[in-house]
């Protein structure tokens, strides 16, 4: 499992960071205003259902599947599977494409109800969204093909795809902004041109697999109908997440001009760890529990559980502490430049610091929700993620007069720790998770570091004042010292304190680069 999280871990990383050079253009180019609160409006709409239909619910009950499968049949009914659930997908994601496309002004009207108020913002989202919208066609057969590649245990290409997205965004802004209206019309070409590329890398990747997938007729075979029934629930389940960052994205069209652009700025520098961490973690993770269970391996599903949630941790809790203490200096180095200026770059660090907060939730549910989804259980995560979206409206509810933007960020972390606390607790009651005395023993170490970690960082920040002043390049120098120092601080104290996985981390290297000389 930690290989196949290390391998989805550094090219998720490597997205991320292609993703950061897109935000910062985006930042320069767009600032915080109605283009690009335009612009993520329309983006939030292909992506949302991409959550929810491809990598969420679909995925939710097609590996389980199809590792299950090809565990106990063979290759050729995985494959005759896959080719089923593809043909039944495209069908379905091509005529909801055709309604969107239709109806994209009544859909704007209920993501974005505040834009109303400005006509030419209005009219502005729901042309993006229109140029934006065939990328959920796109991406959703290119998340099921990355379920096929996750269910051989082959991570590379399905890591590697959504560099394309952050690559040709890139692309588009530098080379498409002359011919189009907008920088906003260039982002969002670039979304749909980048759901090709990655479809197409992935078609390479499974038949580079020995896999070669056709497109046969739709049919609602009885292997479908099932999946069906599992995905149904999982639409809102899987995707809870999104579906409360989504709430944020109503609730924030409502504020003034700007404040959609502030929360997803807060909401990228927030998903680096949350992506690279919890989204390895997760996929490594769902076709080997998948397996254990199928065989009856539920010992080794627990210690599974276990690992994965101590990797997961290691890592994502120091995080945490220094977003929360370092999120000025990072939004001020990272975006404070051309049209985002630096009130913008204040208000987005408080919206990052709340999304923090939260952090380890968040990562921690996509640990403990492939524990239900192995076992084919994809209705108990829409139960408690619709308890969980309740909460987050009521809290939006209260805290958005008093904290405006900053108000929607928090109370998608409270609705997160009080999701994540259910998961466990269930899993704990059905026998399908016991923290073992590793765990236990090694979590409060991990939190004492990581609070070490953060008095580090914030004599750091002090000590560089100066340097992390407007001028550009020590900014970045300091930066750069800030989160080194951090980094080293905390692993210093996790090894002294006996938190630290770096062991294992350390073996698994030398057991790969032997296996490479091999």
């Amino acid at each position: 499992m930690l290989r196949g999280v290390l391998t989805v871990g550094g090219w998720t990383m490597a997205s991320r960071v292609a993703g950061f050079a897109r935000d910062i253009l985006i930042a320069a180019l767009a600032g915080a205003g109605p283009i690009a609160d335009a612009f993520f409006v329309a983006n939030r709409l292909p992506n949302l259902f991409r959550r929810l239909f491809g990598e969420g619910a679909f995925n939710a009950a097609f590996v389980p599947e199809f590792s299950g499968i090809l565990a106990t049949e063979g290759p050729a009914p995985a494959q005759r599977f896959a080719e089923e659930a593809m043909a039944v997908l495209a069908f379905w994601l091509l005529a909801l494409t055709v309604l969107g496309e239709i109806f994209m002004p009544t859909i704007m009207h209920g993501i974005a109800p505040g834009f109303a108020r400005d006509p030419e913002k209005f009219a502005l989202a729901v042309d993006l969204a229109r140029i934006a919208f065939p990328y959920l066609l796109l991406i959703c057969l290119a998340a099921l093909l990355s379920g096929v590649l996750n269910g051989l245990d082959r991570f590379v290409a399905a890591a590697a795809a959504p560099l394309l997205y952050n690559a040709f965004s890139i692309a588009a802004m530098l080379l498409l902004r002359p011919y189009v209206p907008t920088v906003g019309h260039a982002l969002a070409w670039g979304v749909s041109l980048s759901g090709v590329a990655q479809l197409a890398l992935l078609m390479w990747g499974v038949r580079r697999s020995g896999m070669k997938l056709h497109f046969p007729r739709p049919r609602l075979t009885p292997a479908m109908r099932e999946l069906m029934r599992r995905m149904a629930p999982g639409l809102v389940g899987a995707g809870i997440m999104q579906l409360n960052l989504t709430m944020d994205t109503i609730l924030g069209s409502l504020l003034p001009s700007g404040s959609v652009s502030l929360l997803y700025y807060a909401d990228r520098v927030n998903q680096l760890p949350l992506g690279v961490i919890g989204t390895a973690v997760g996929t490594a993770l769902l076709p080997m529990l998948s397996r254990q269970v199928r065989s009856g391996a539920e010992a080794e599903s627990k210690a599974s559980l276990n690992r994965a949630l101590e990797y997961a941790l290691f890592l994502t809790i120091p995080a945490a502490a220094a977003l929360i203490v370092a999120a000025q200096p990072i939004m001020f180095v990272l975006f404070e430049r051309g049209a985002f200026d630096a009130a913008q770059a204040a208000g987005s660090a408080n919206a990052l610091a709340a999304y923090a907060l939260g952090l380890p939730a968040f990562v921690v549910v996509k640990v403990l929700v492939p524990g239900f989804f192995a076992r084919g259980d994809t209705s108990t995560p829409v139960k408690l993620g619709v308890a969980s979206l309740v909460l987050n409206l009521a809290l939006n509810l209260i805290l958005i007069w008093s904290l405006a933007h900053v108000g929607l960020a928090l109370s998608s972390s409270i609705a997160a720790i009080a999701n994540c606390a259910a998961l466990a607790w269930v899993l704990h009651r059905r026998g399908h998770f016991d923290p073992d005395s590793r765990l236990l023993r090694r979590v409060p170490r991990m939190l004492a570091a990581a609070g070490l970690m953060a008095l580090a960082c914030w004599g750091i920040e002090q000590s560089l004042y100066a340097m992390l002043a407007p001028d550009r390049l020590w900014r970045w120098l300091g930066l750069a010292i800030l989160v080194g120092g951090g980094g080293i601080a905390y692993l210093v104290a996790a090894e002294a304190l006996g938190a630290s996985a770096l062991r294992e981390l350390l073996a698994t290297f030398r057991a790969r680069r032997a296996a490479r000389a091999g």
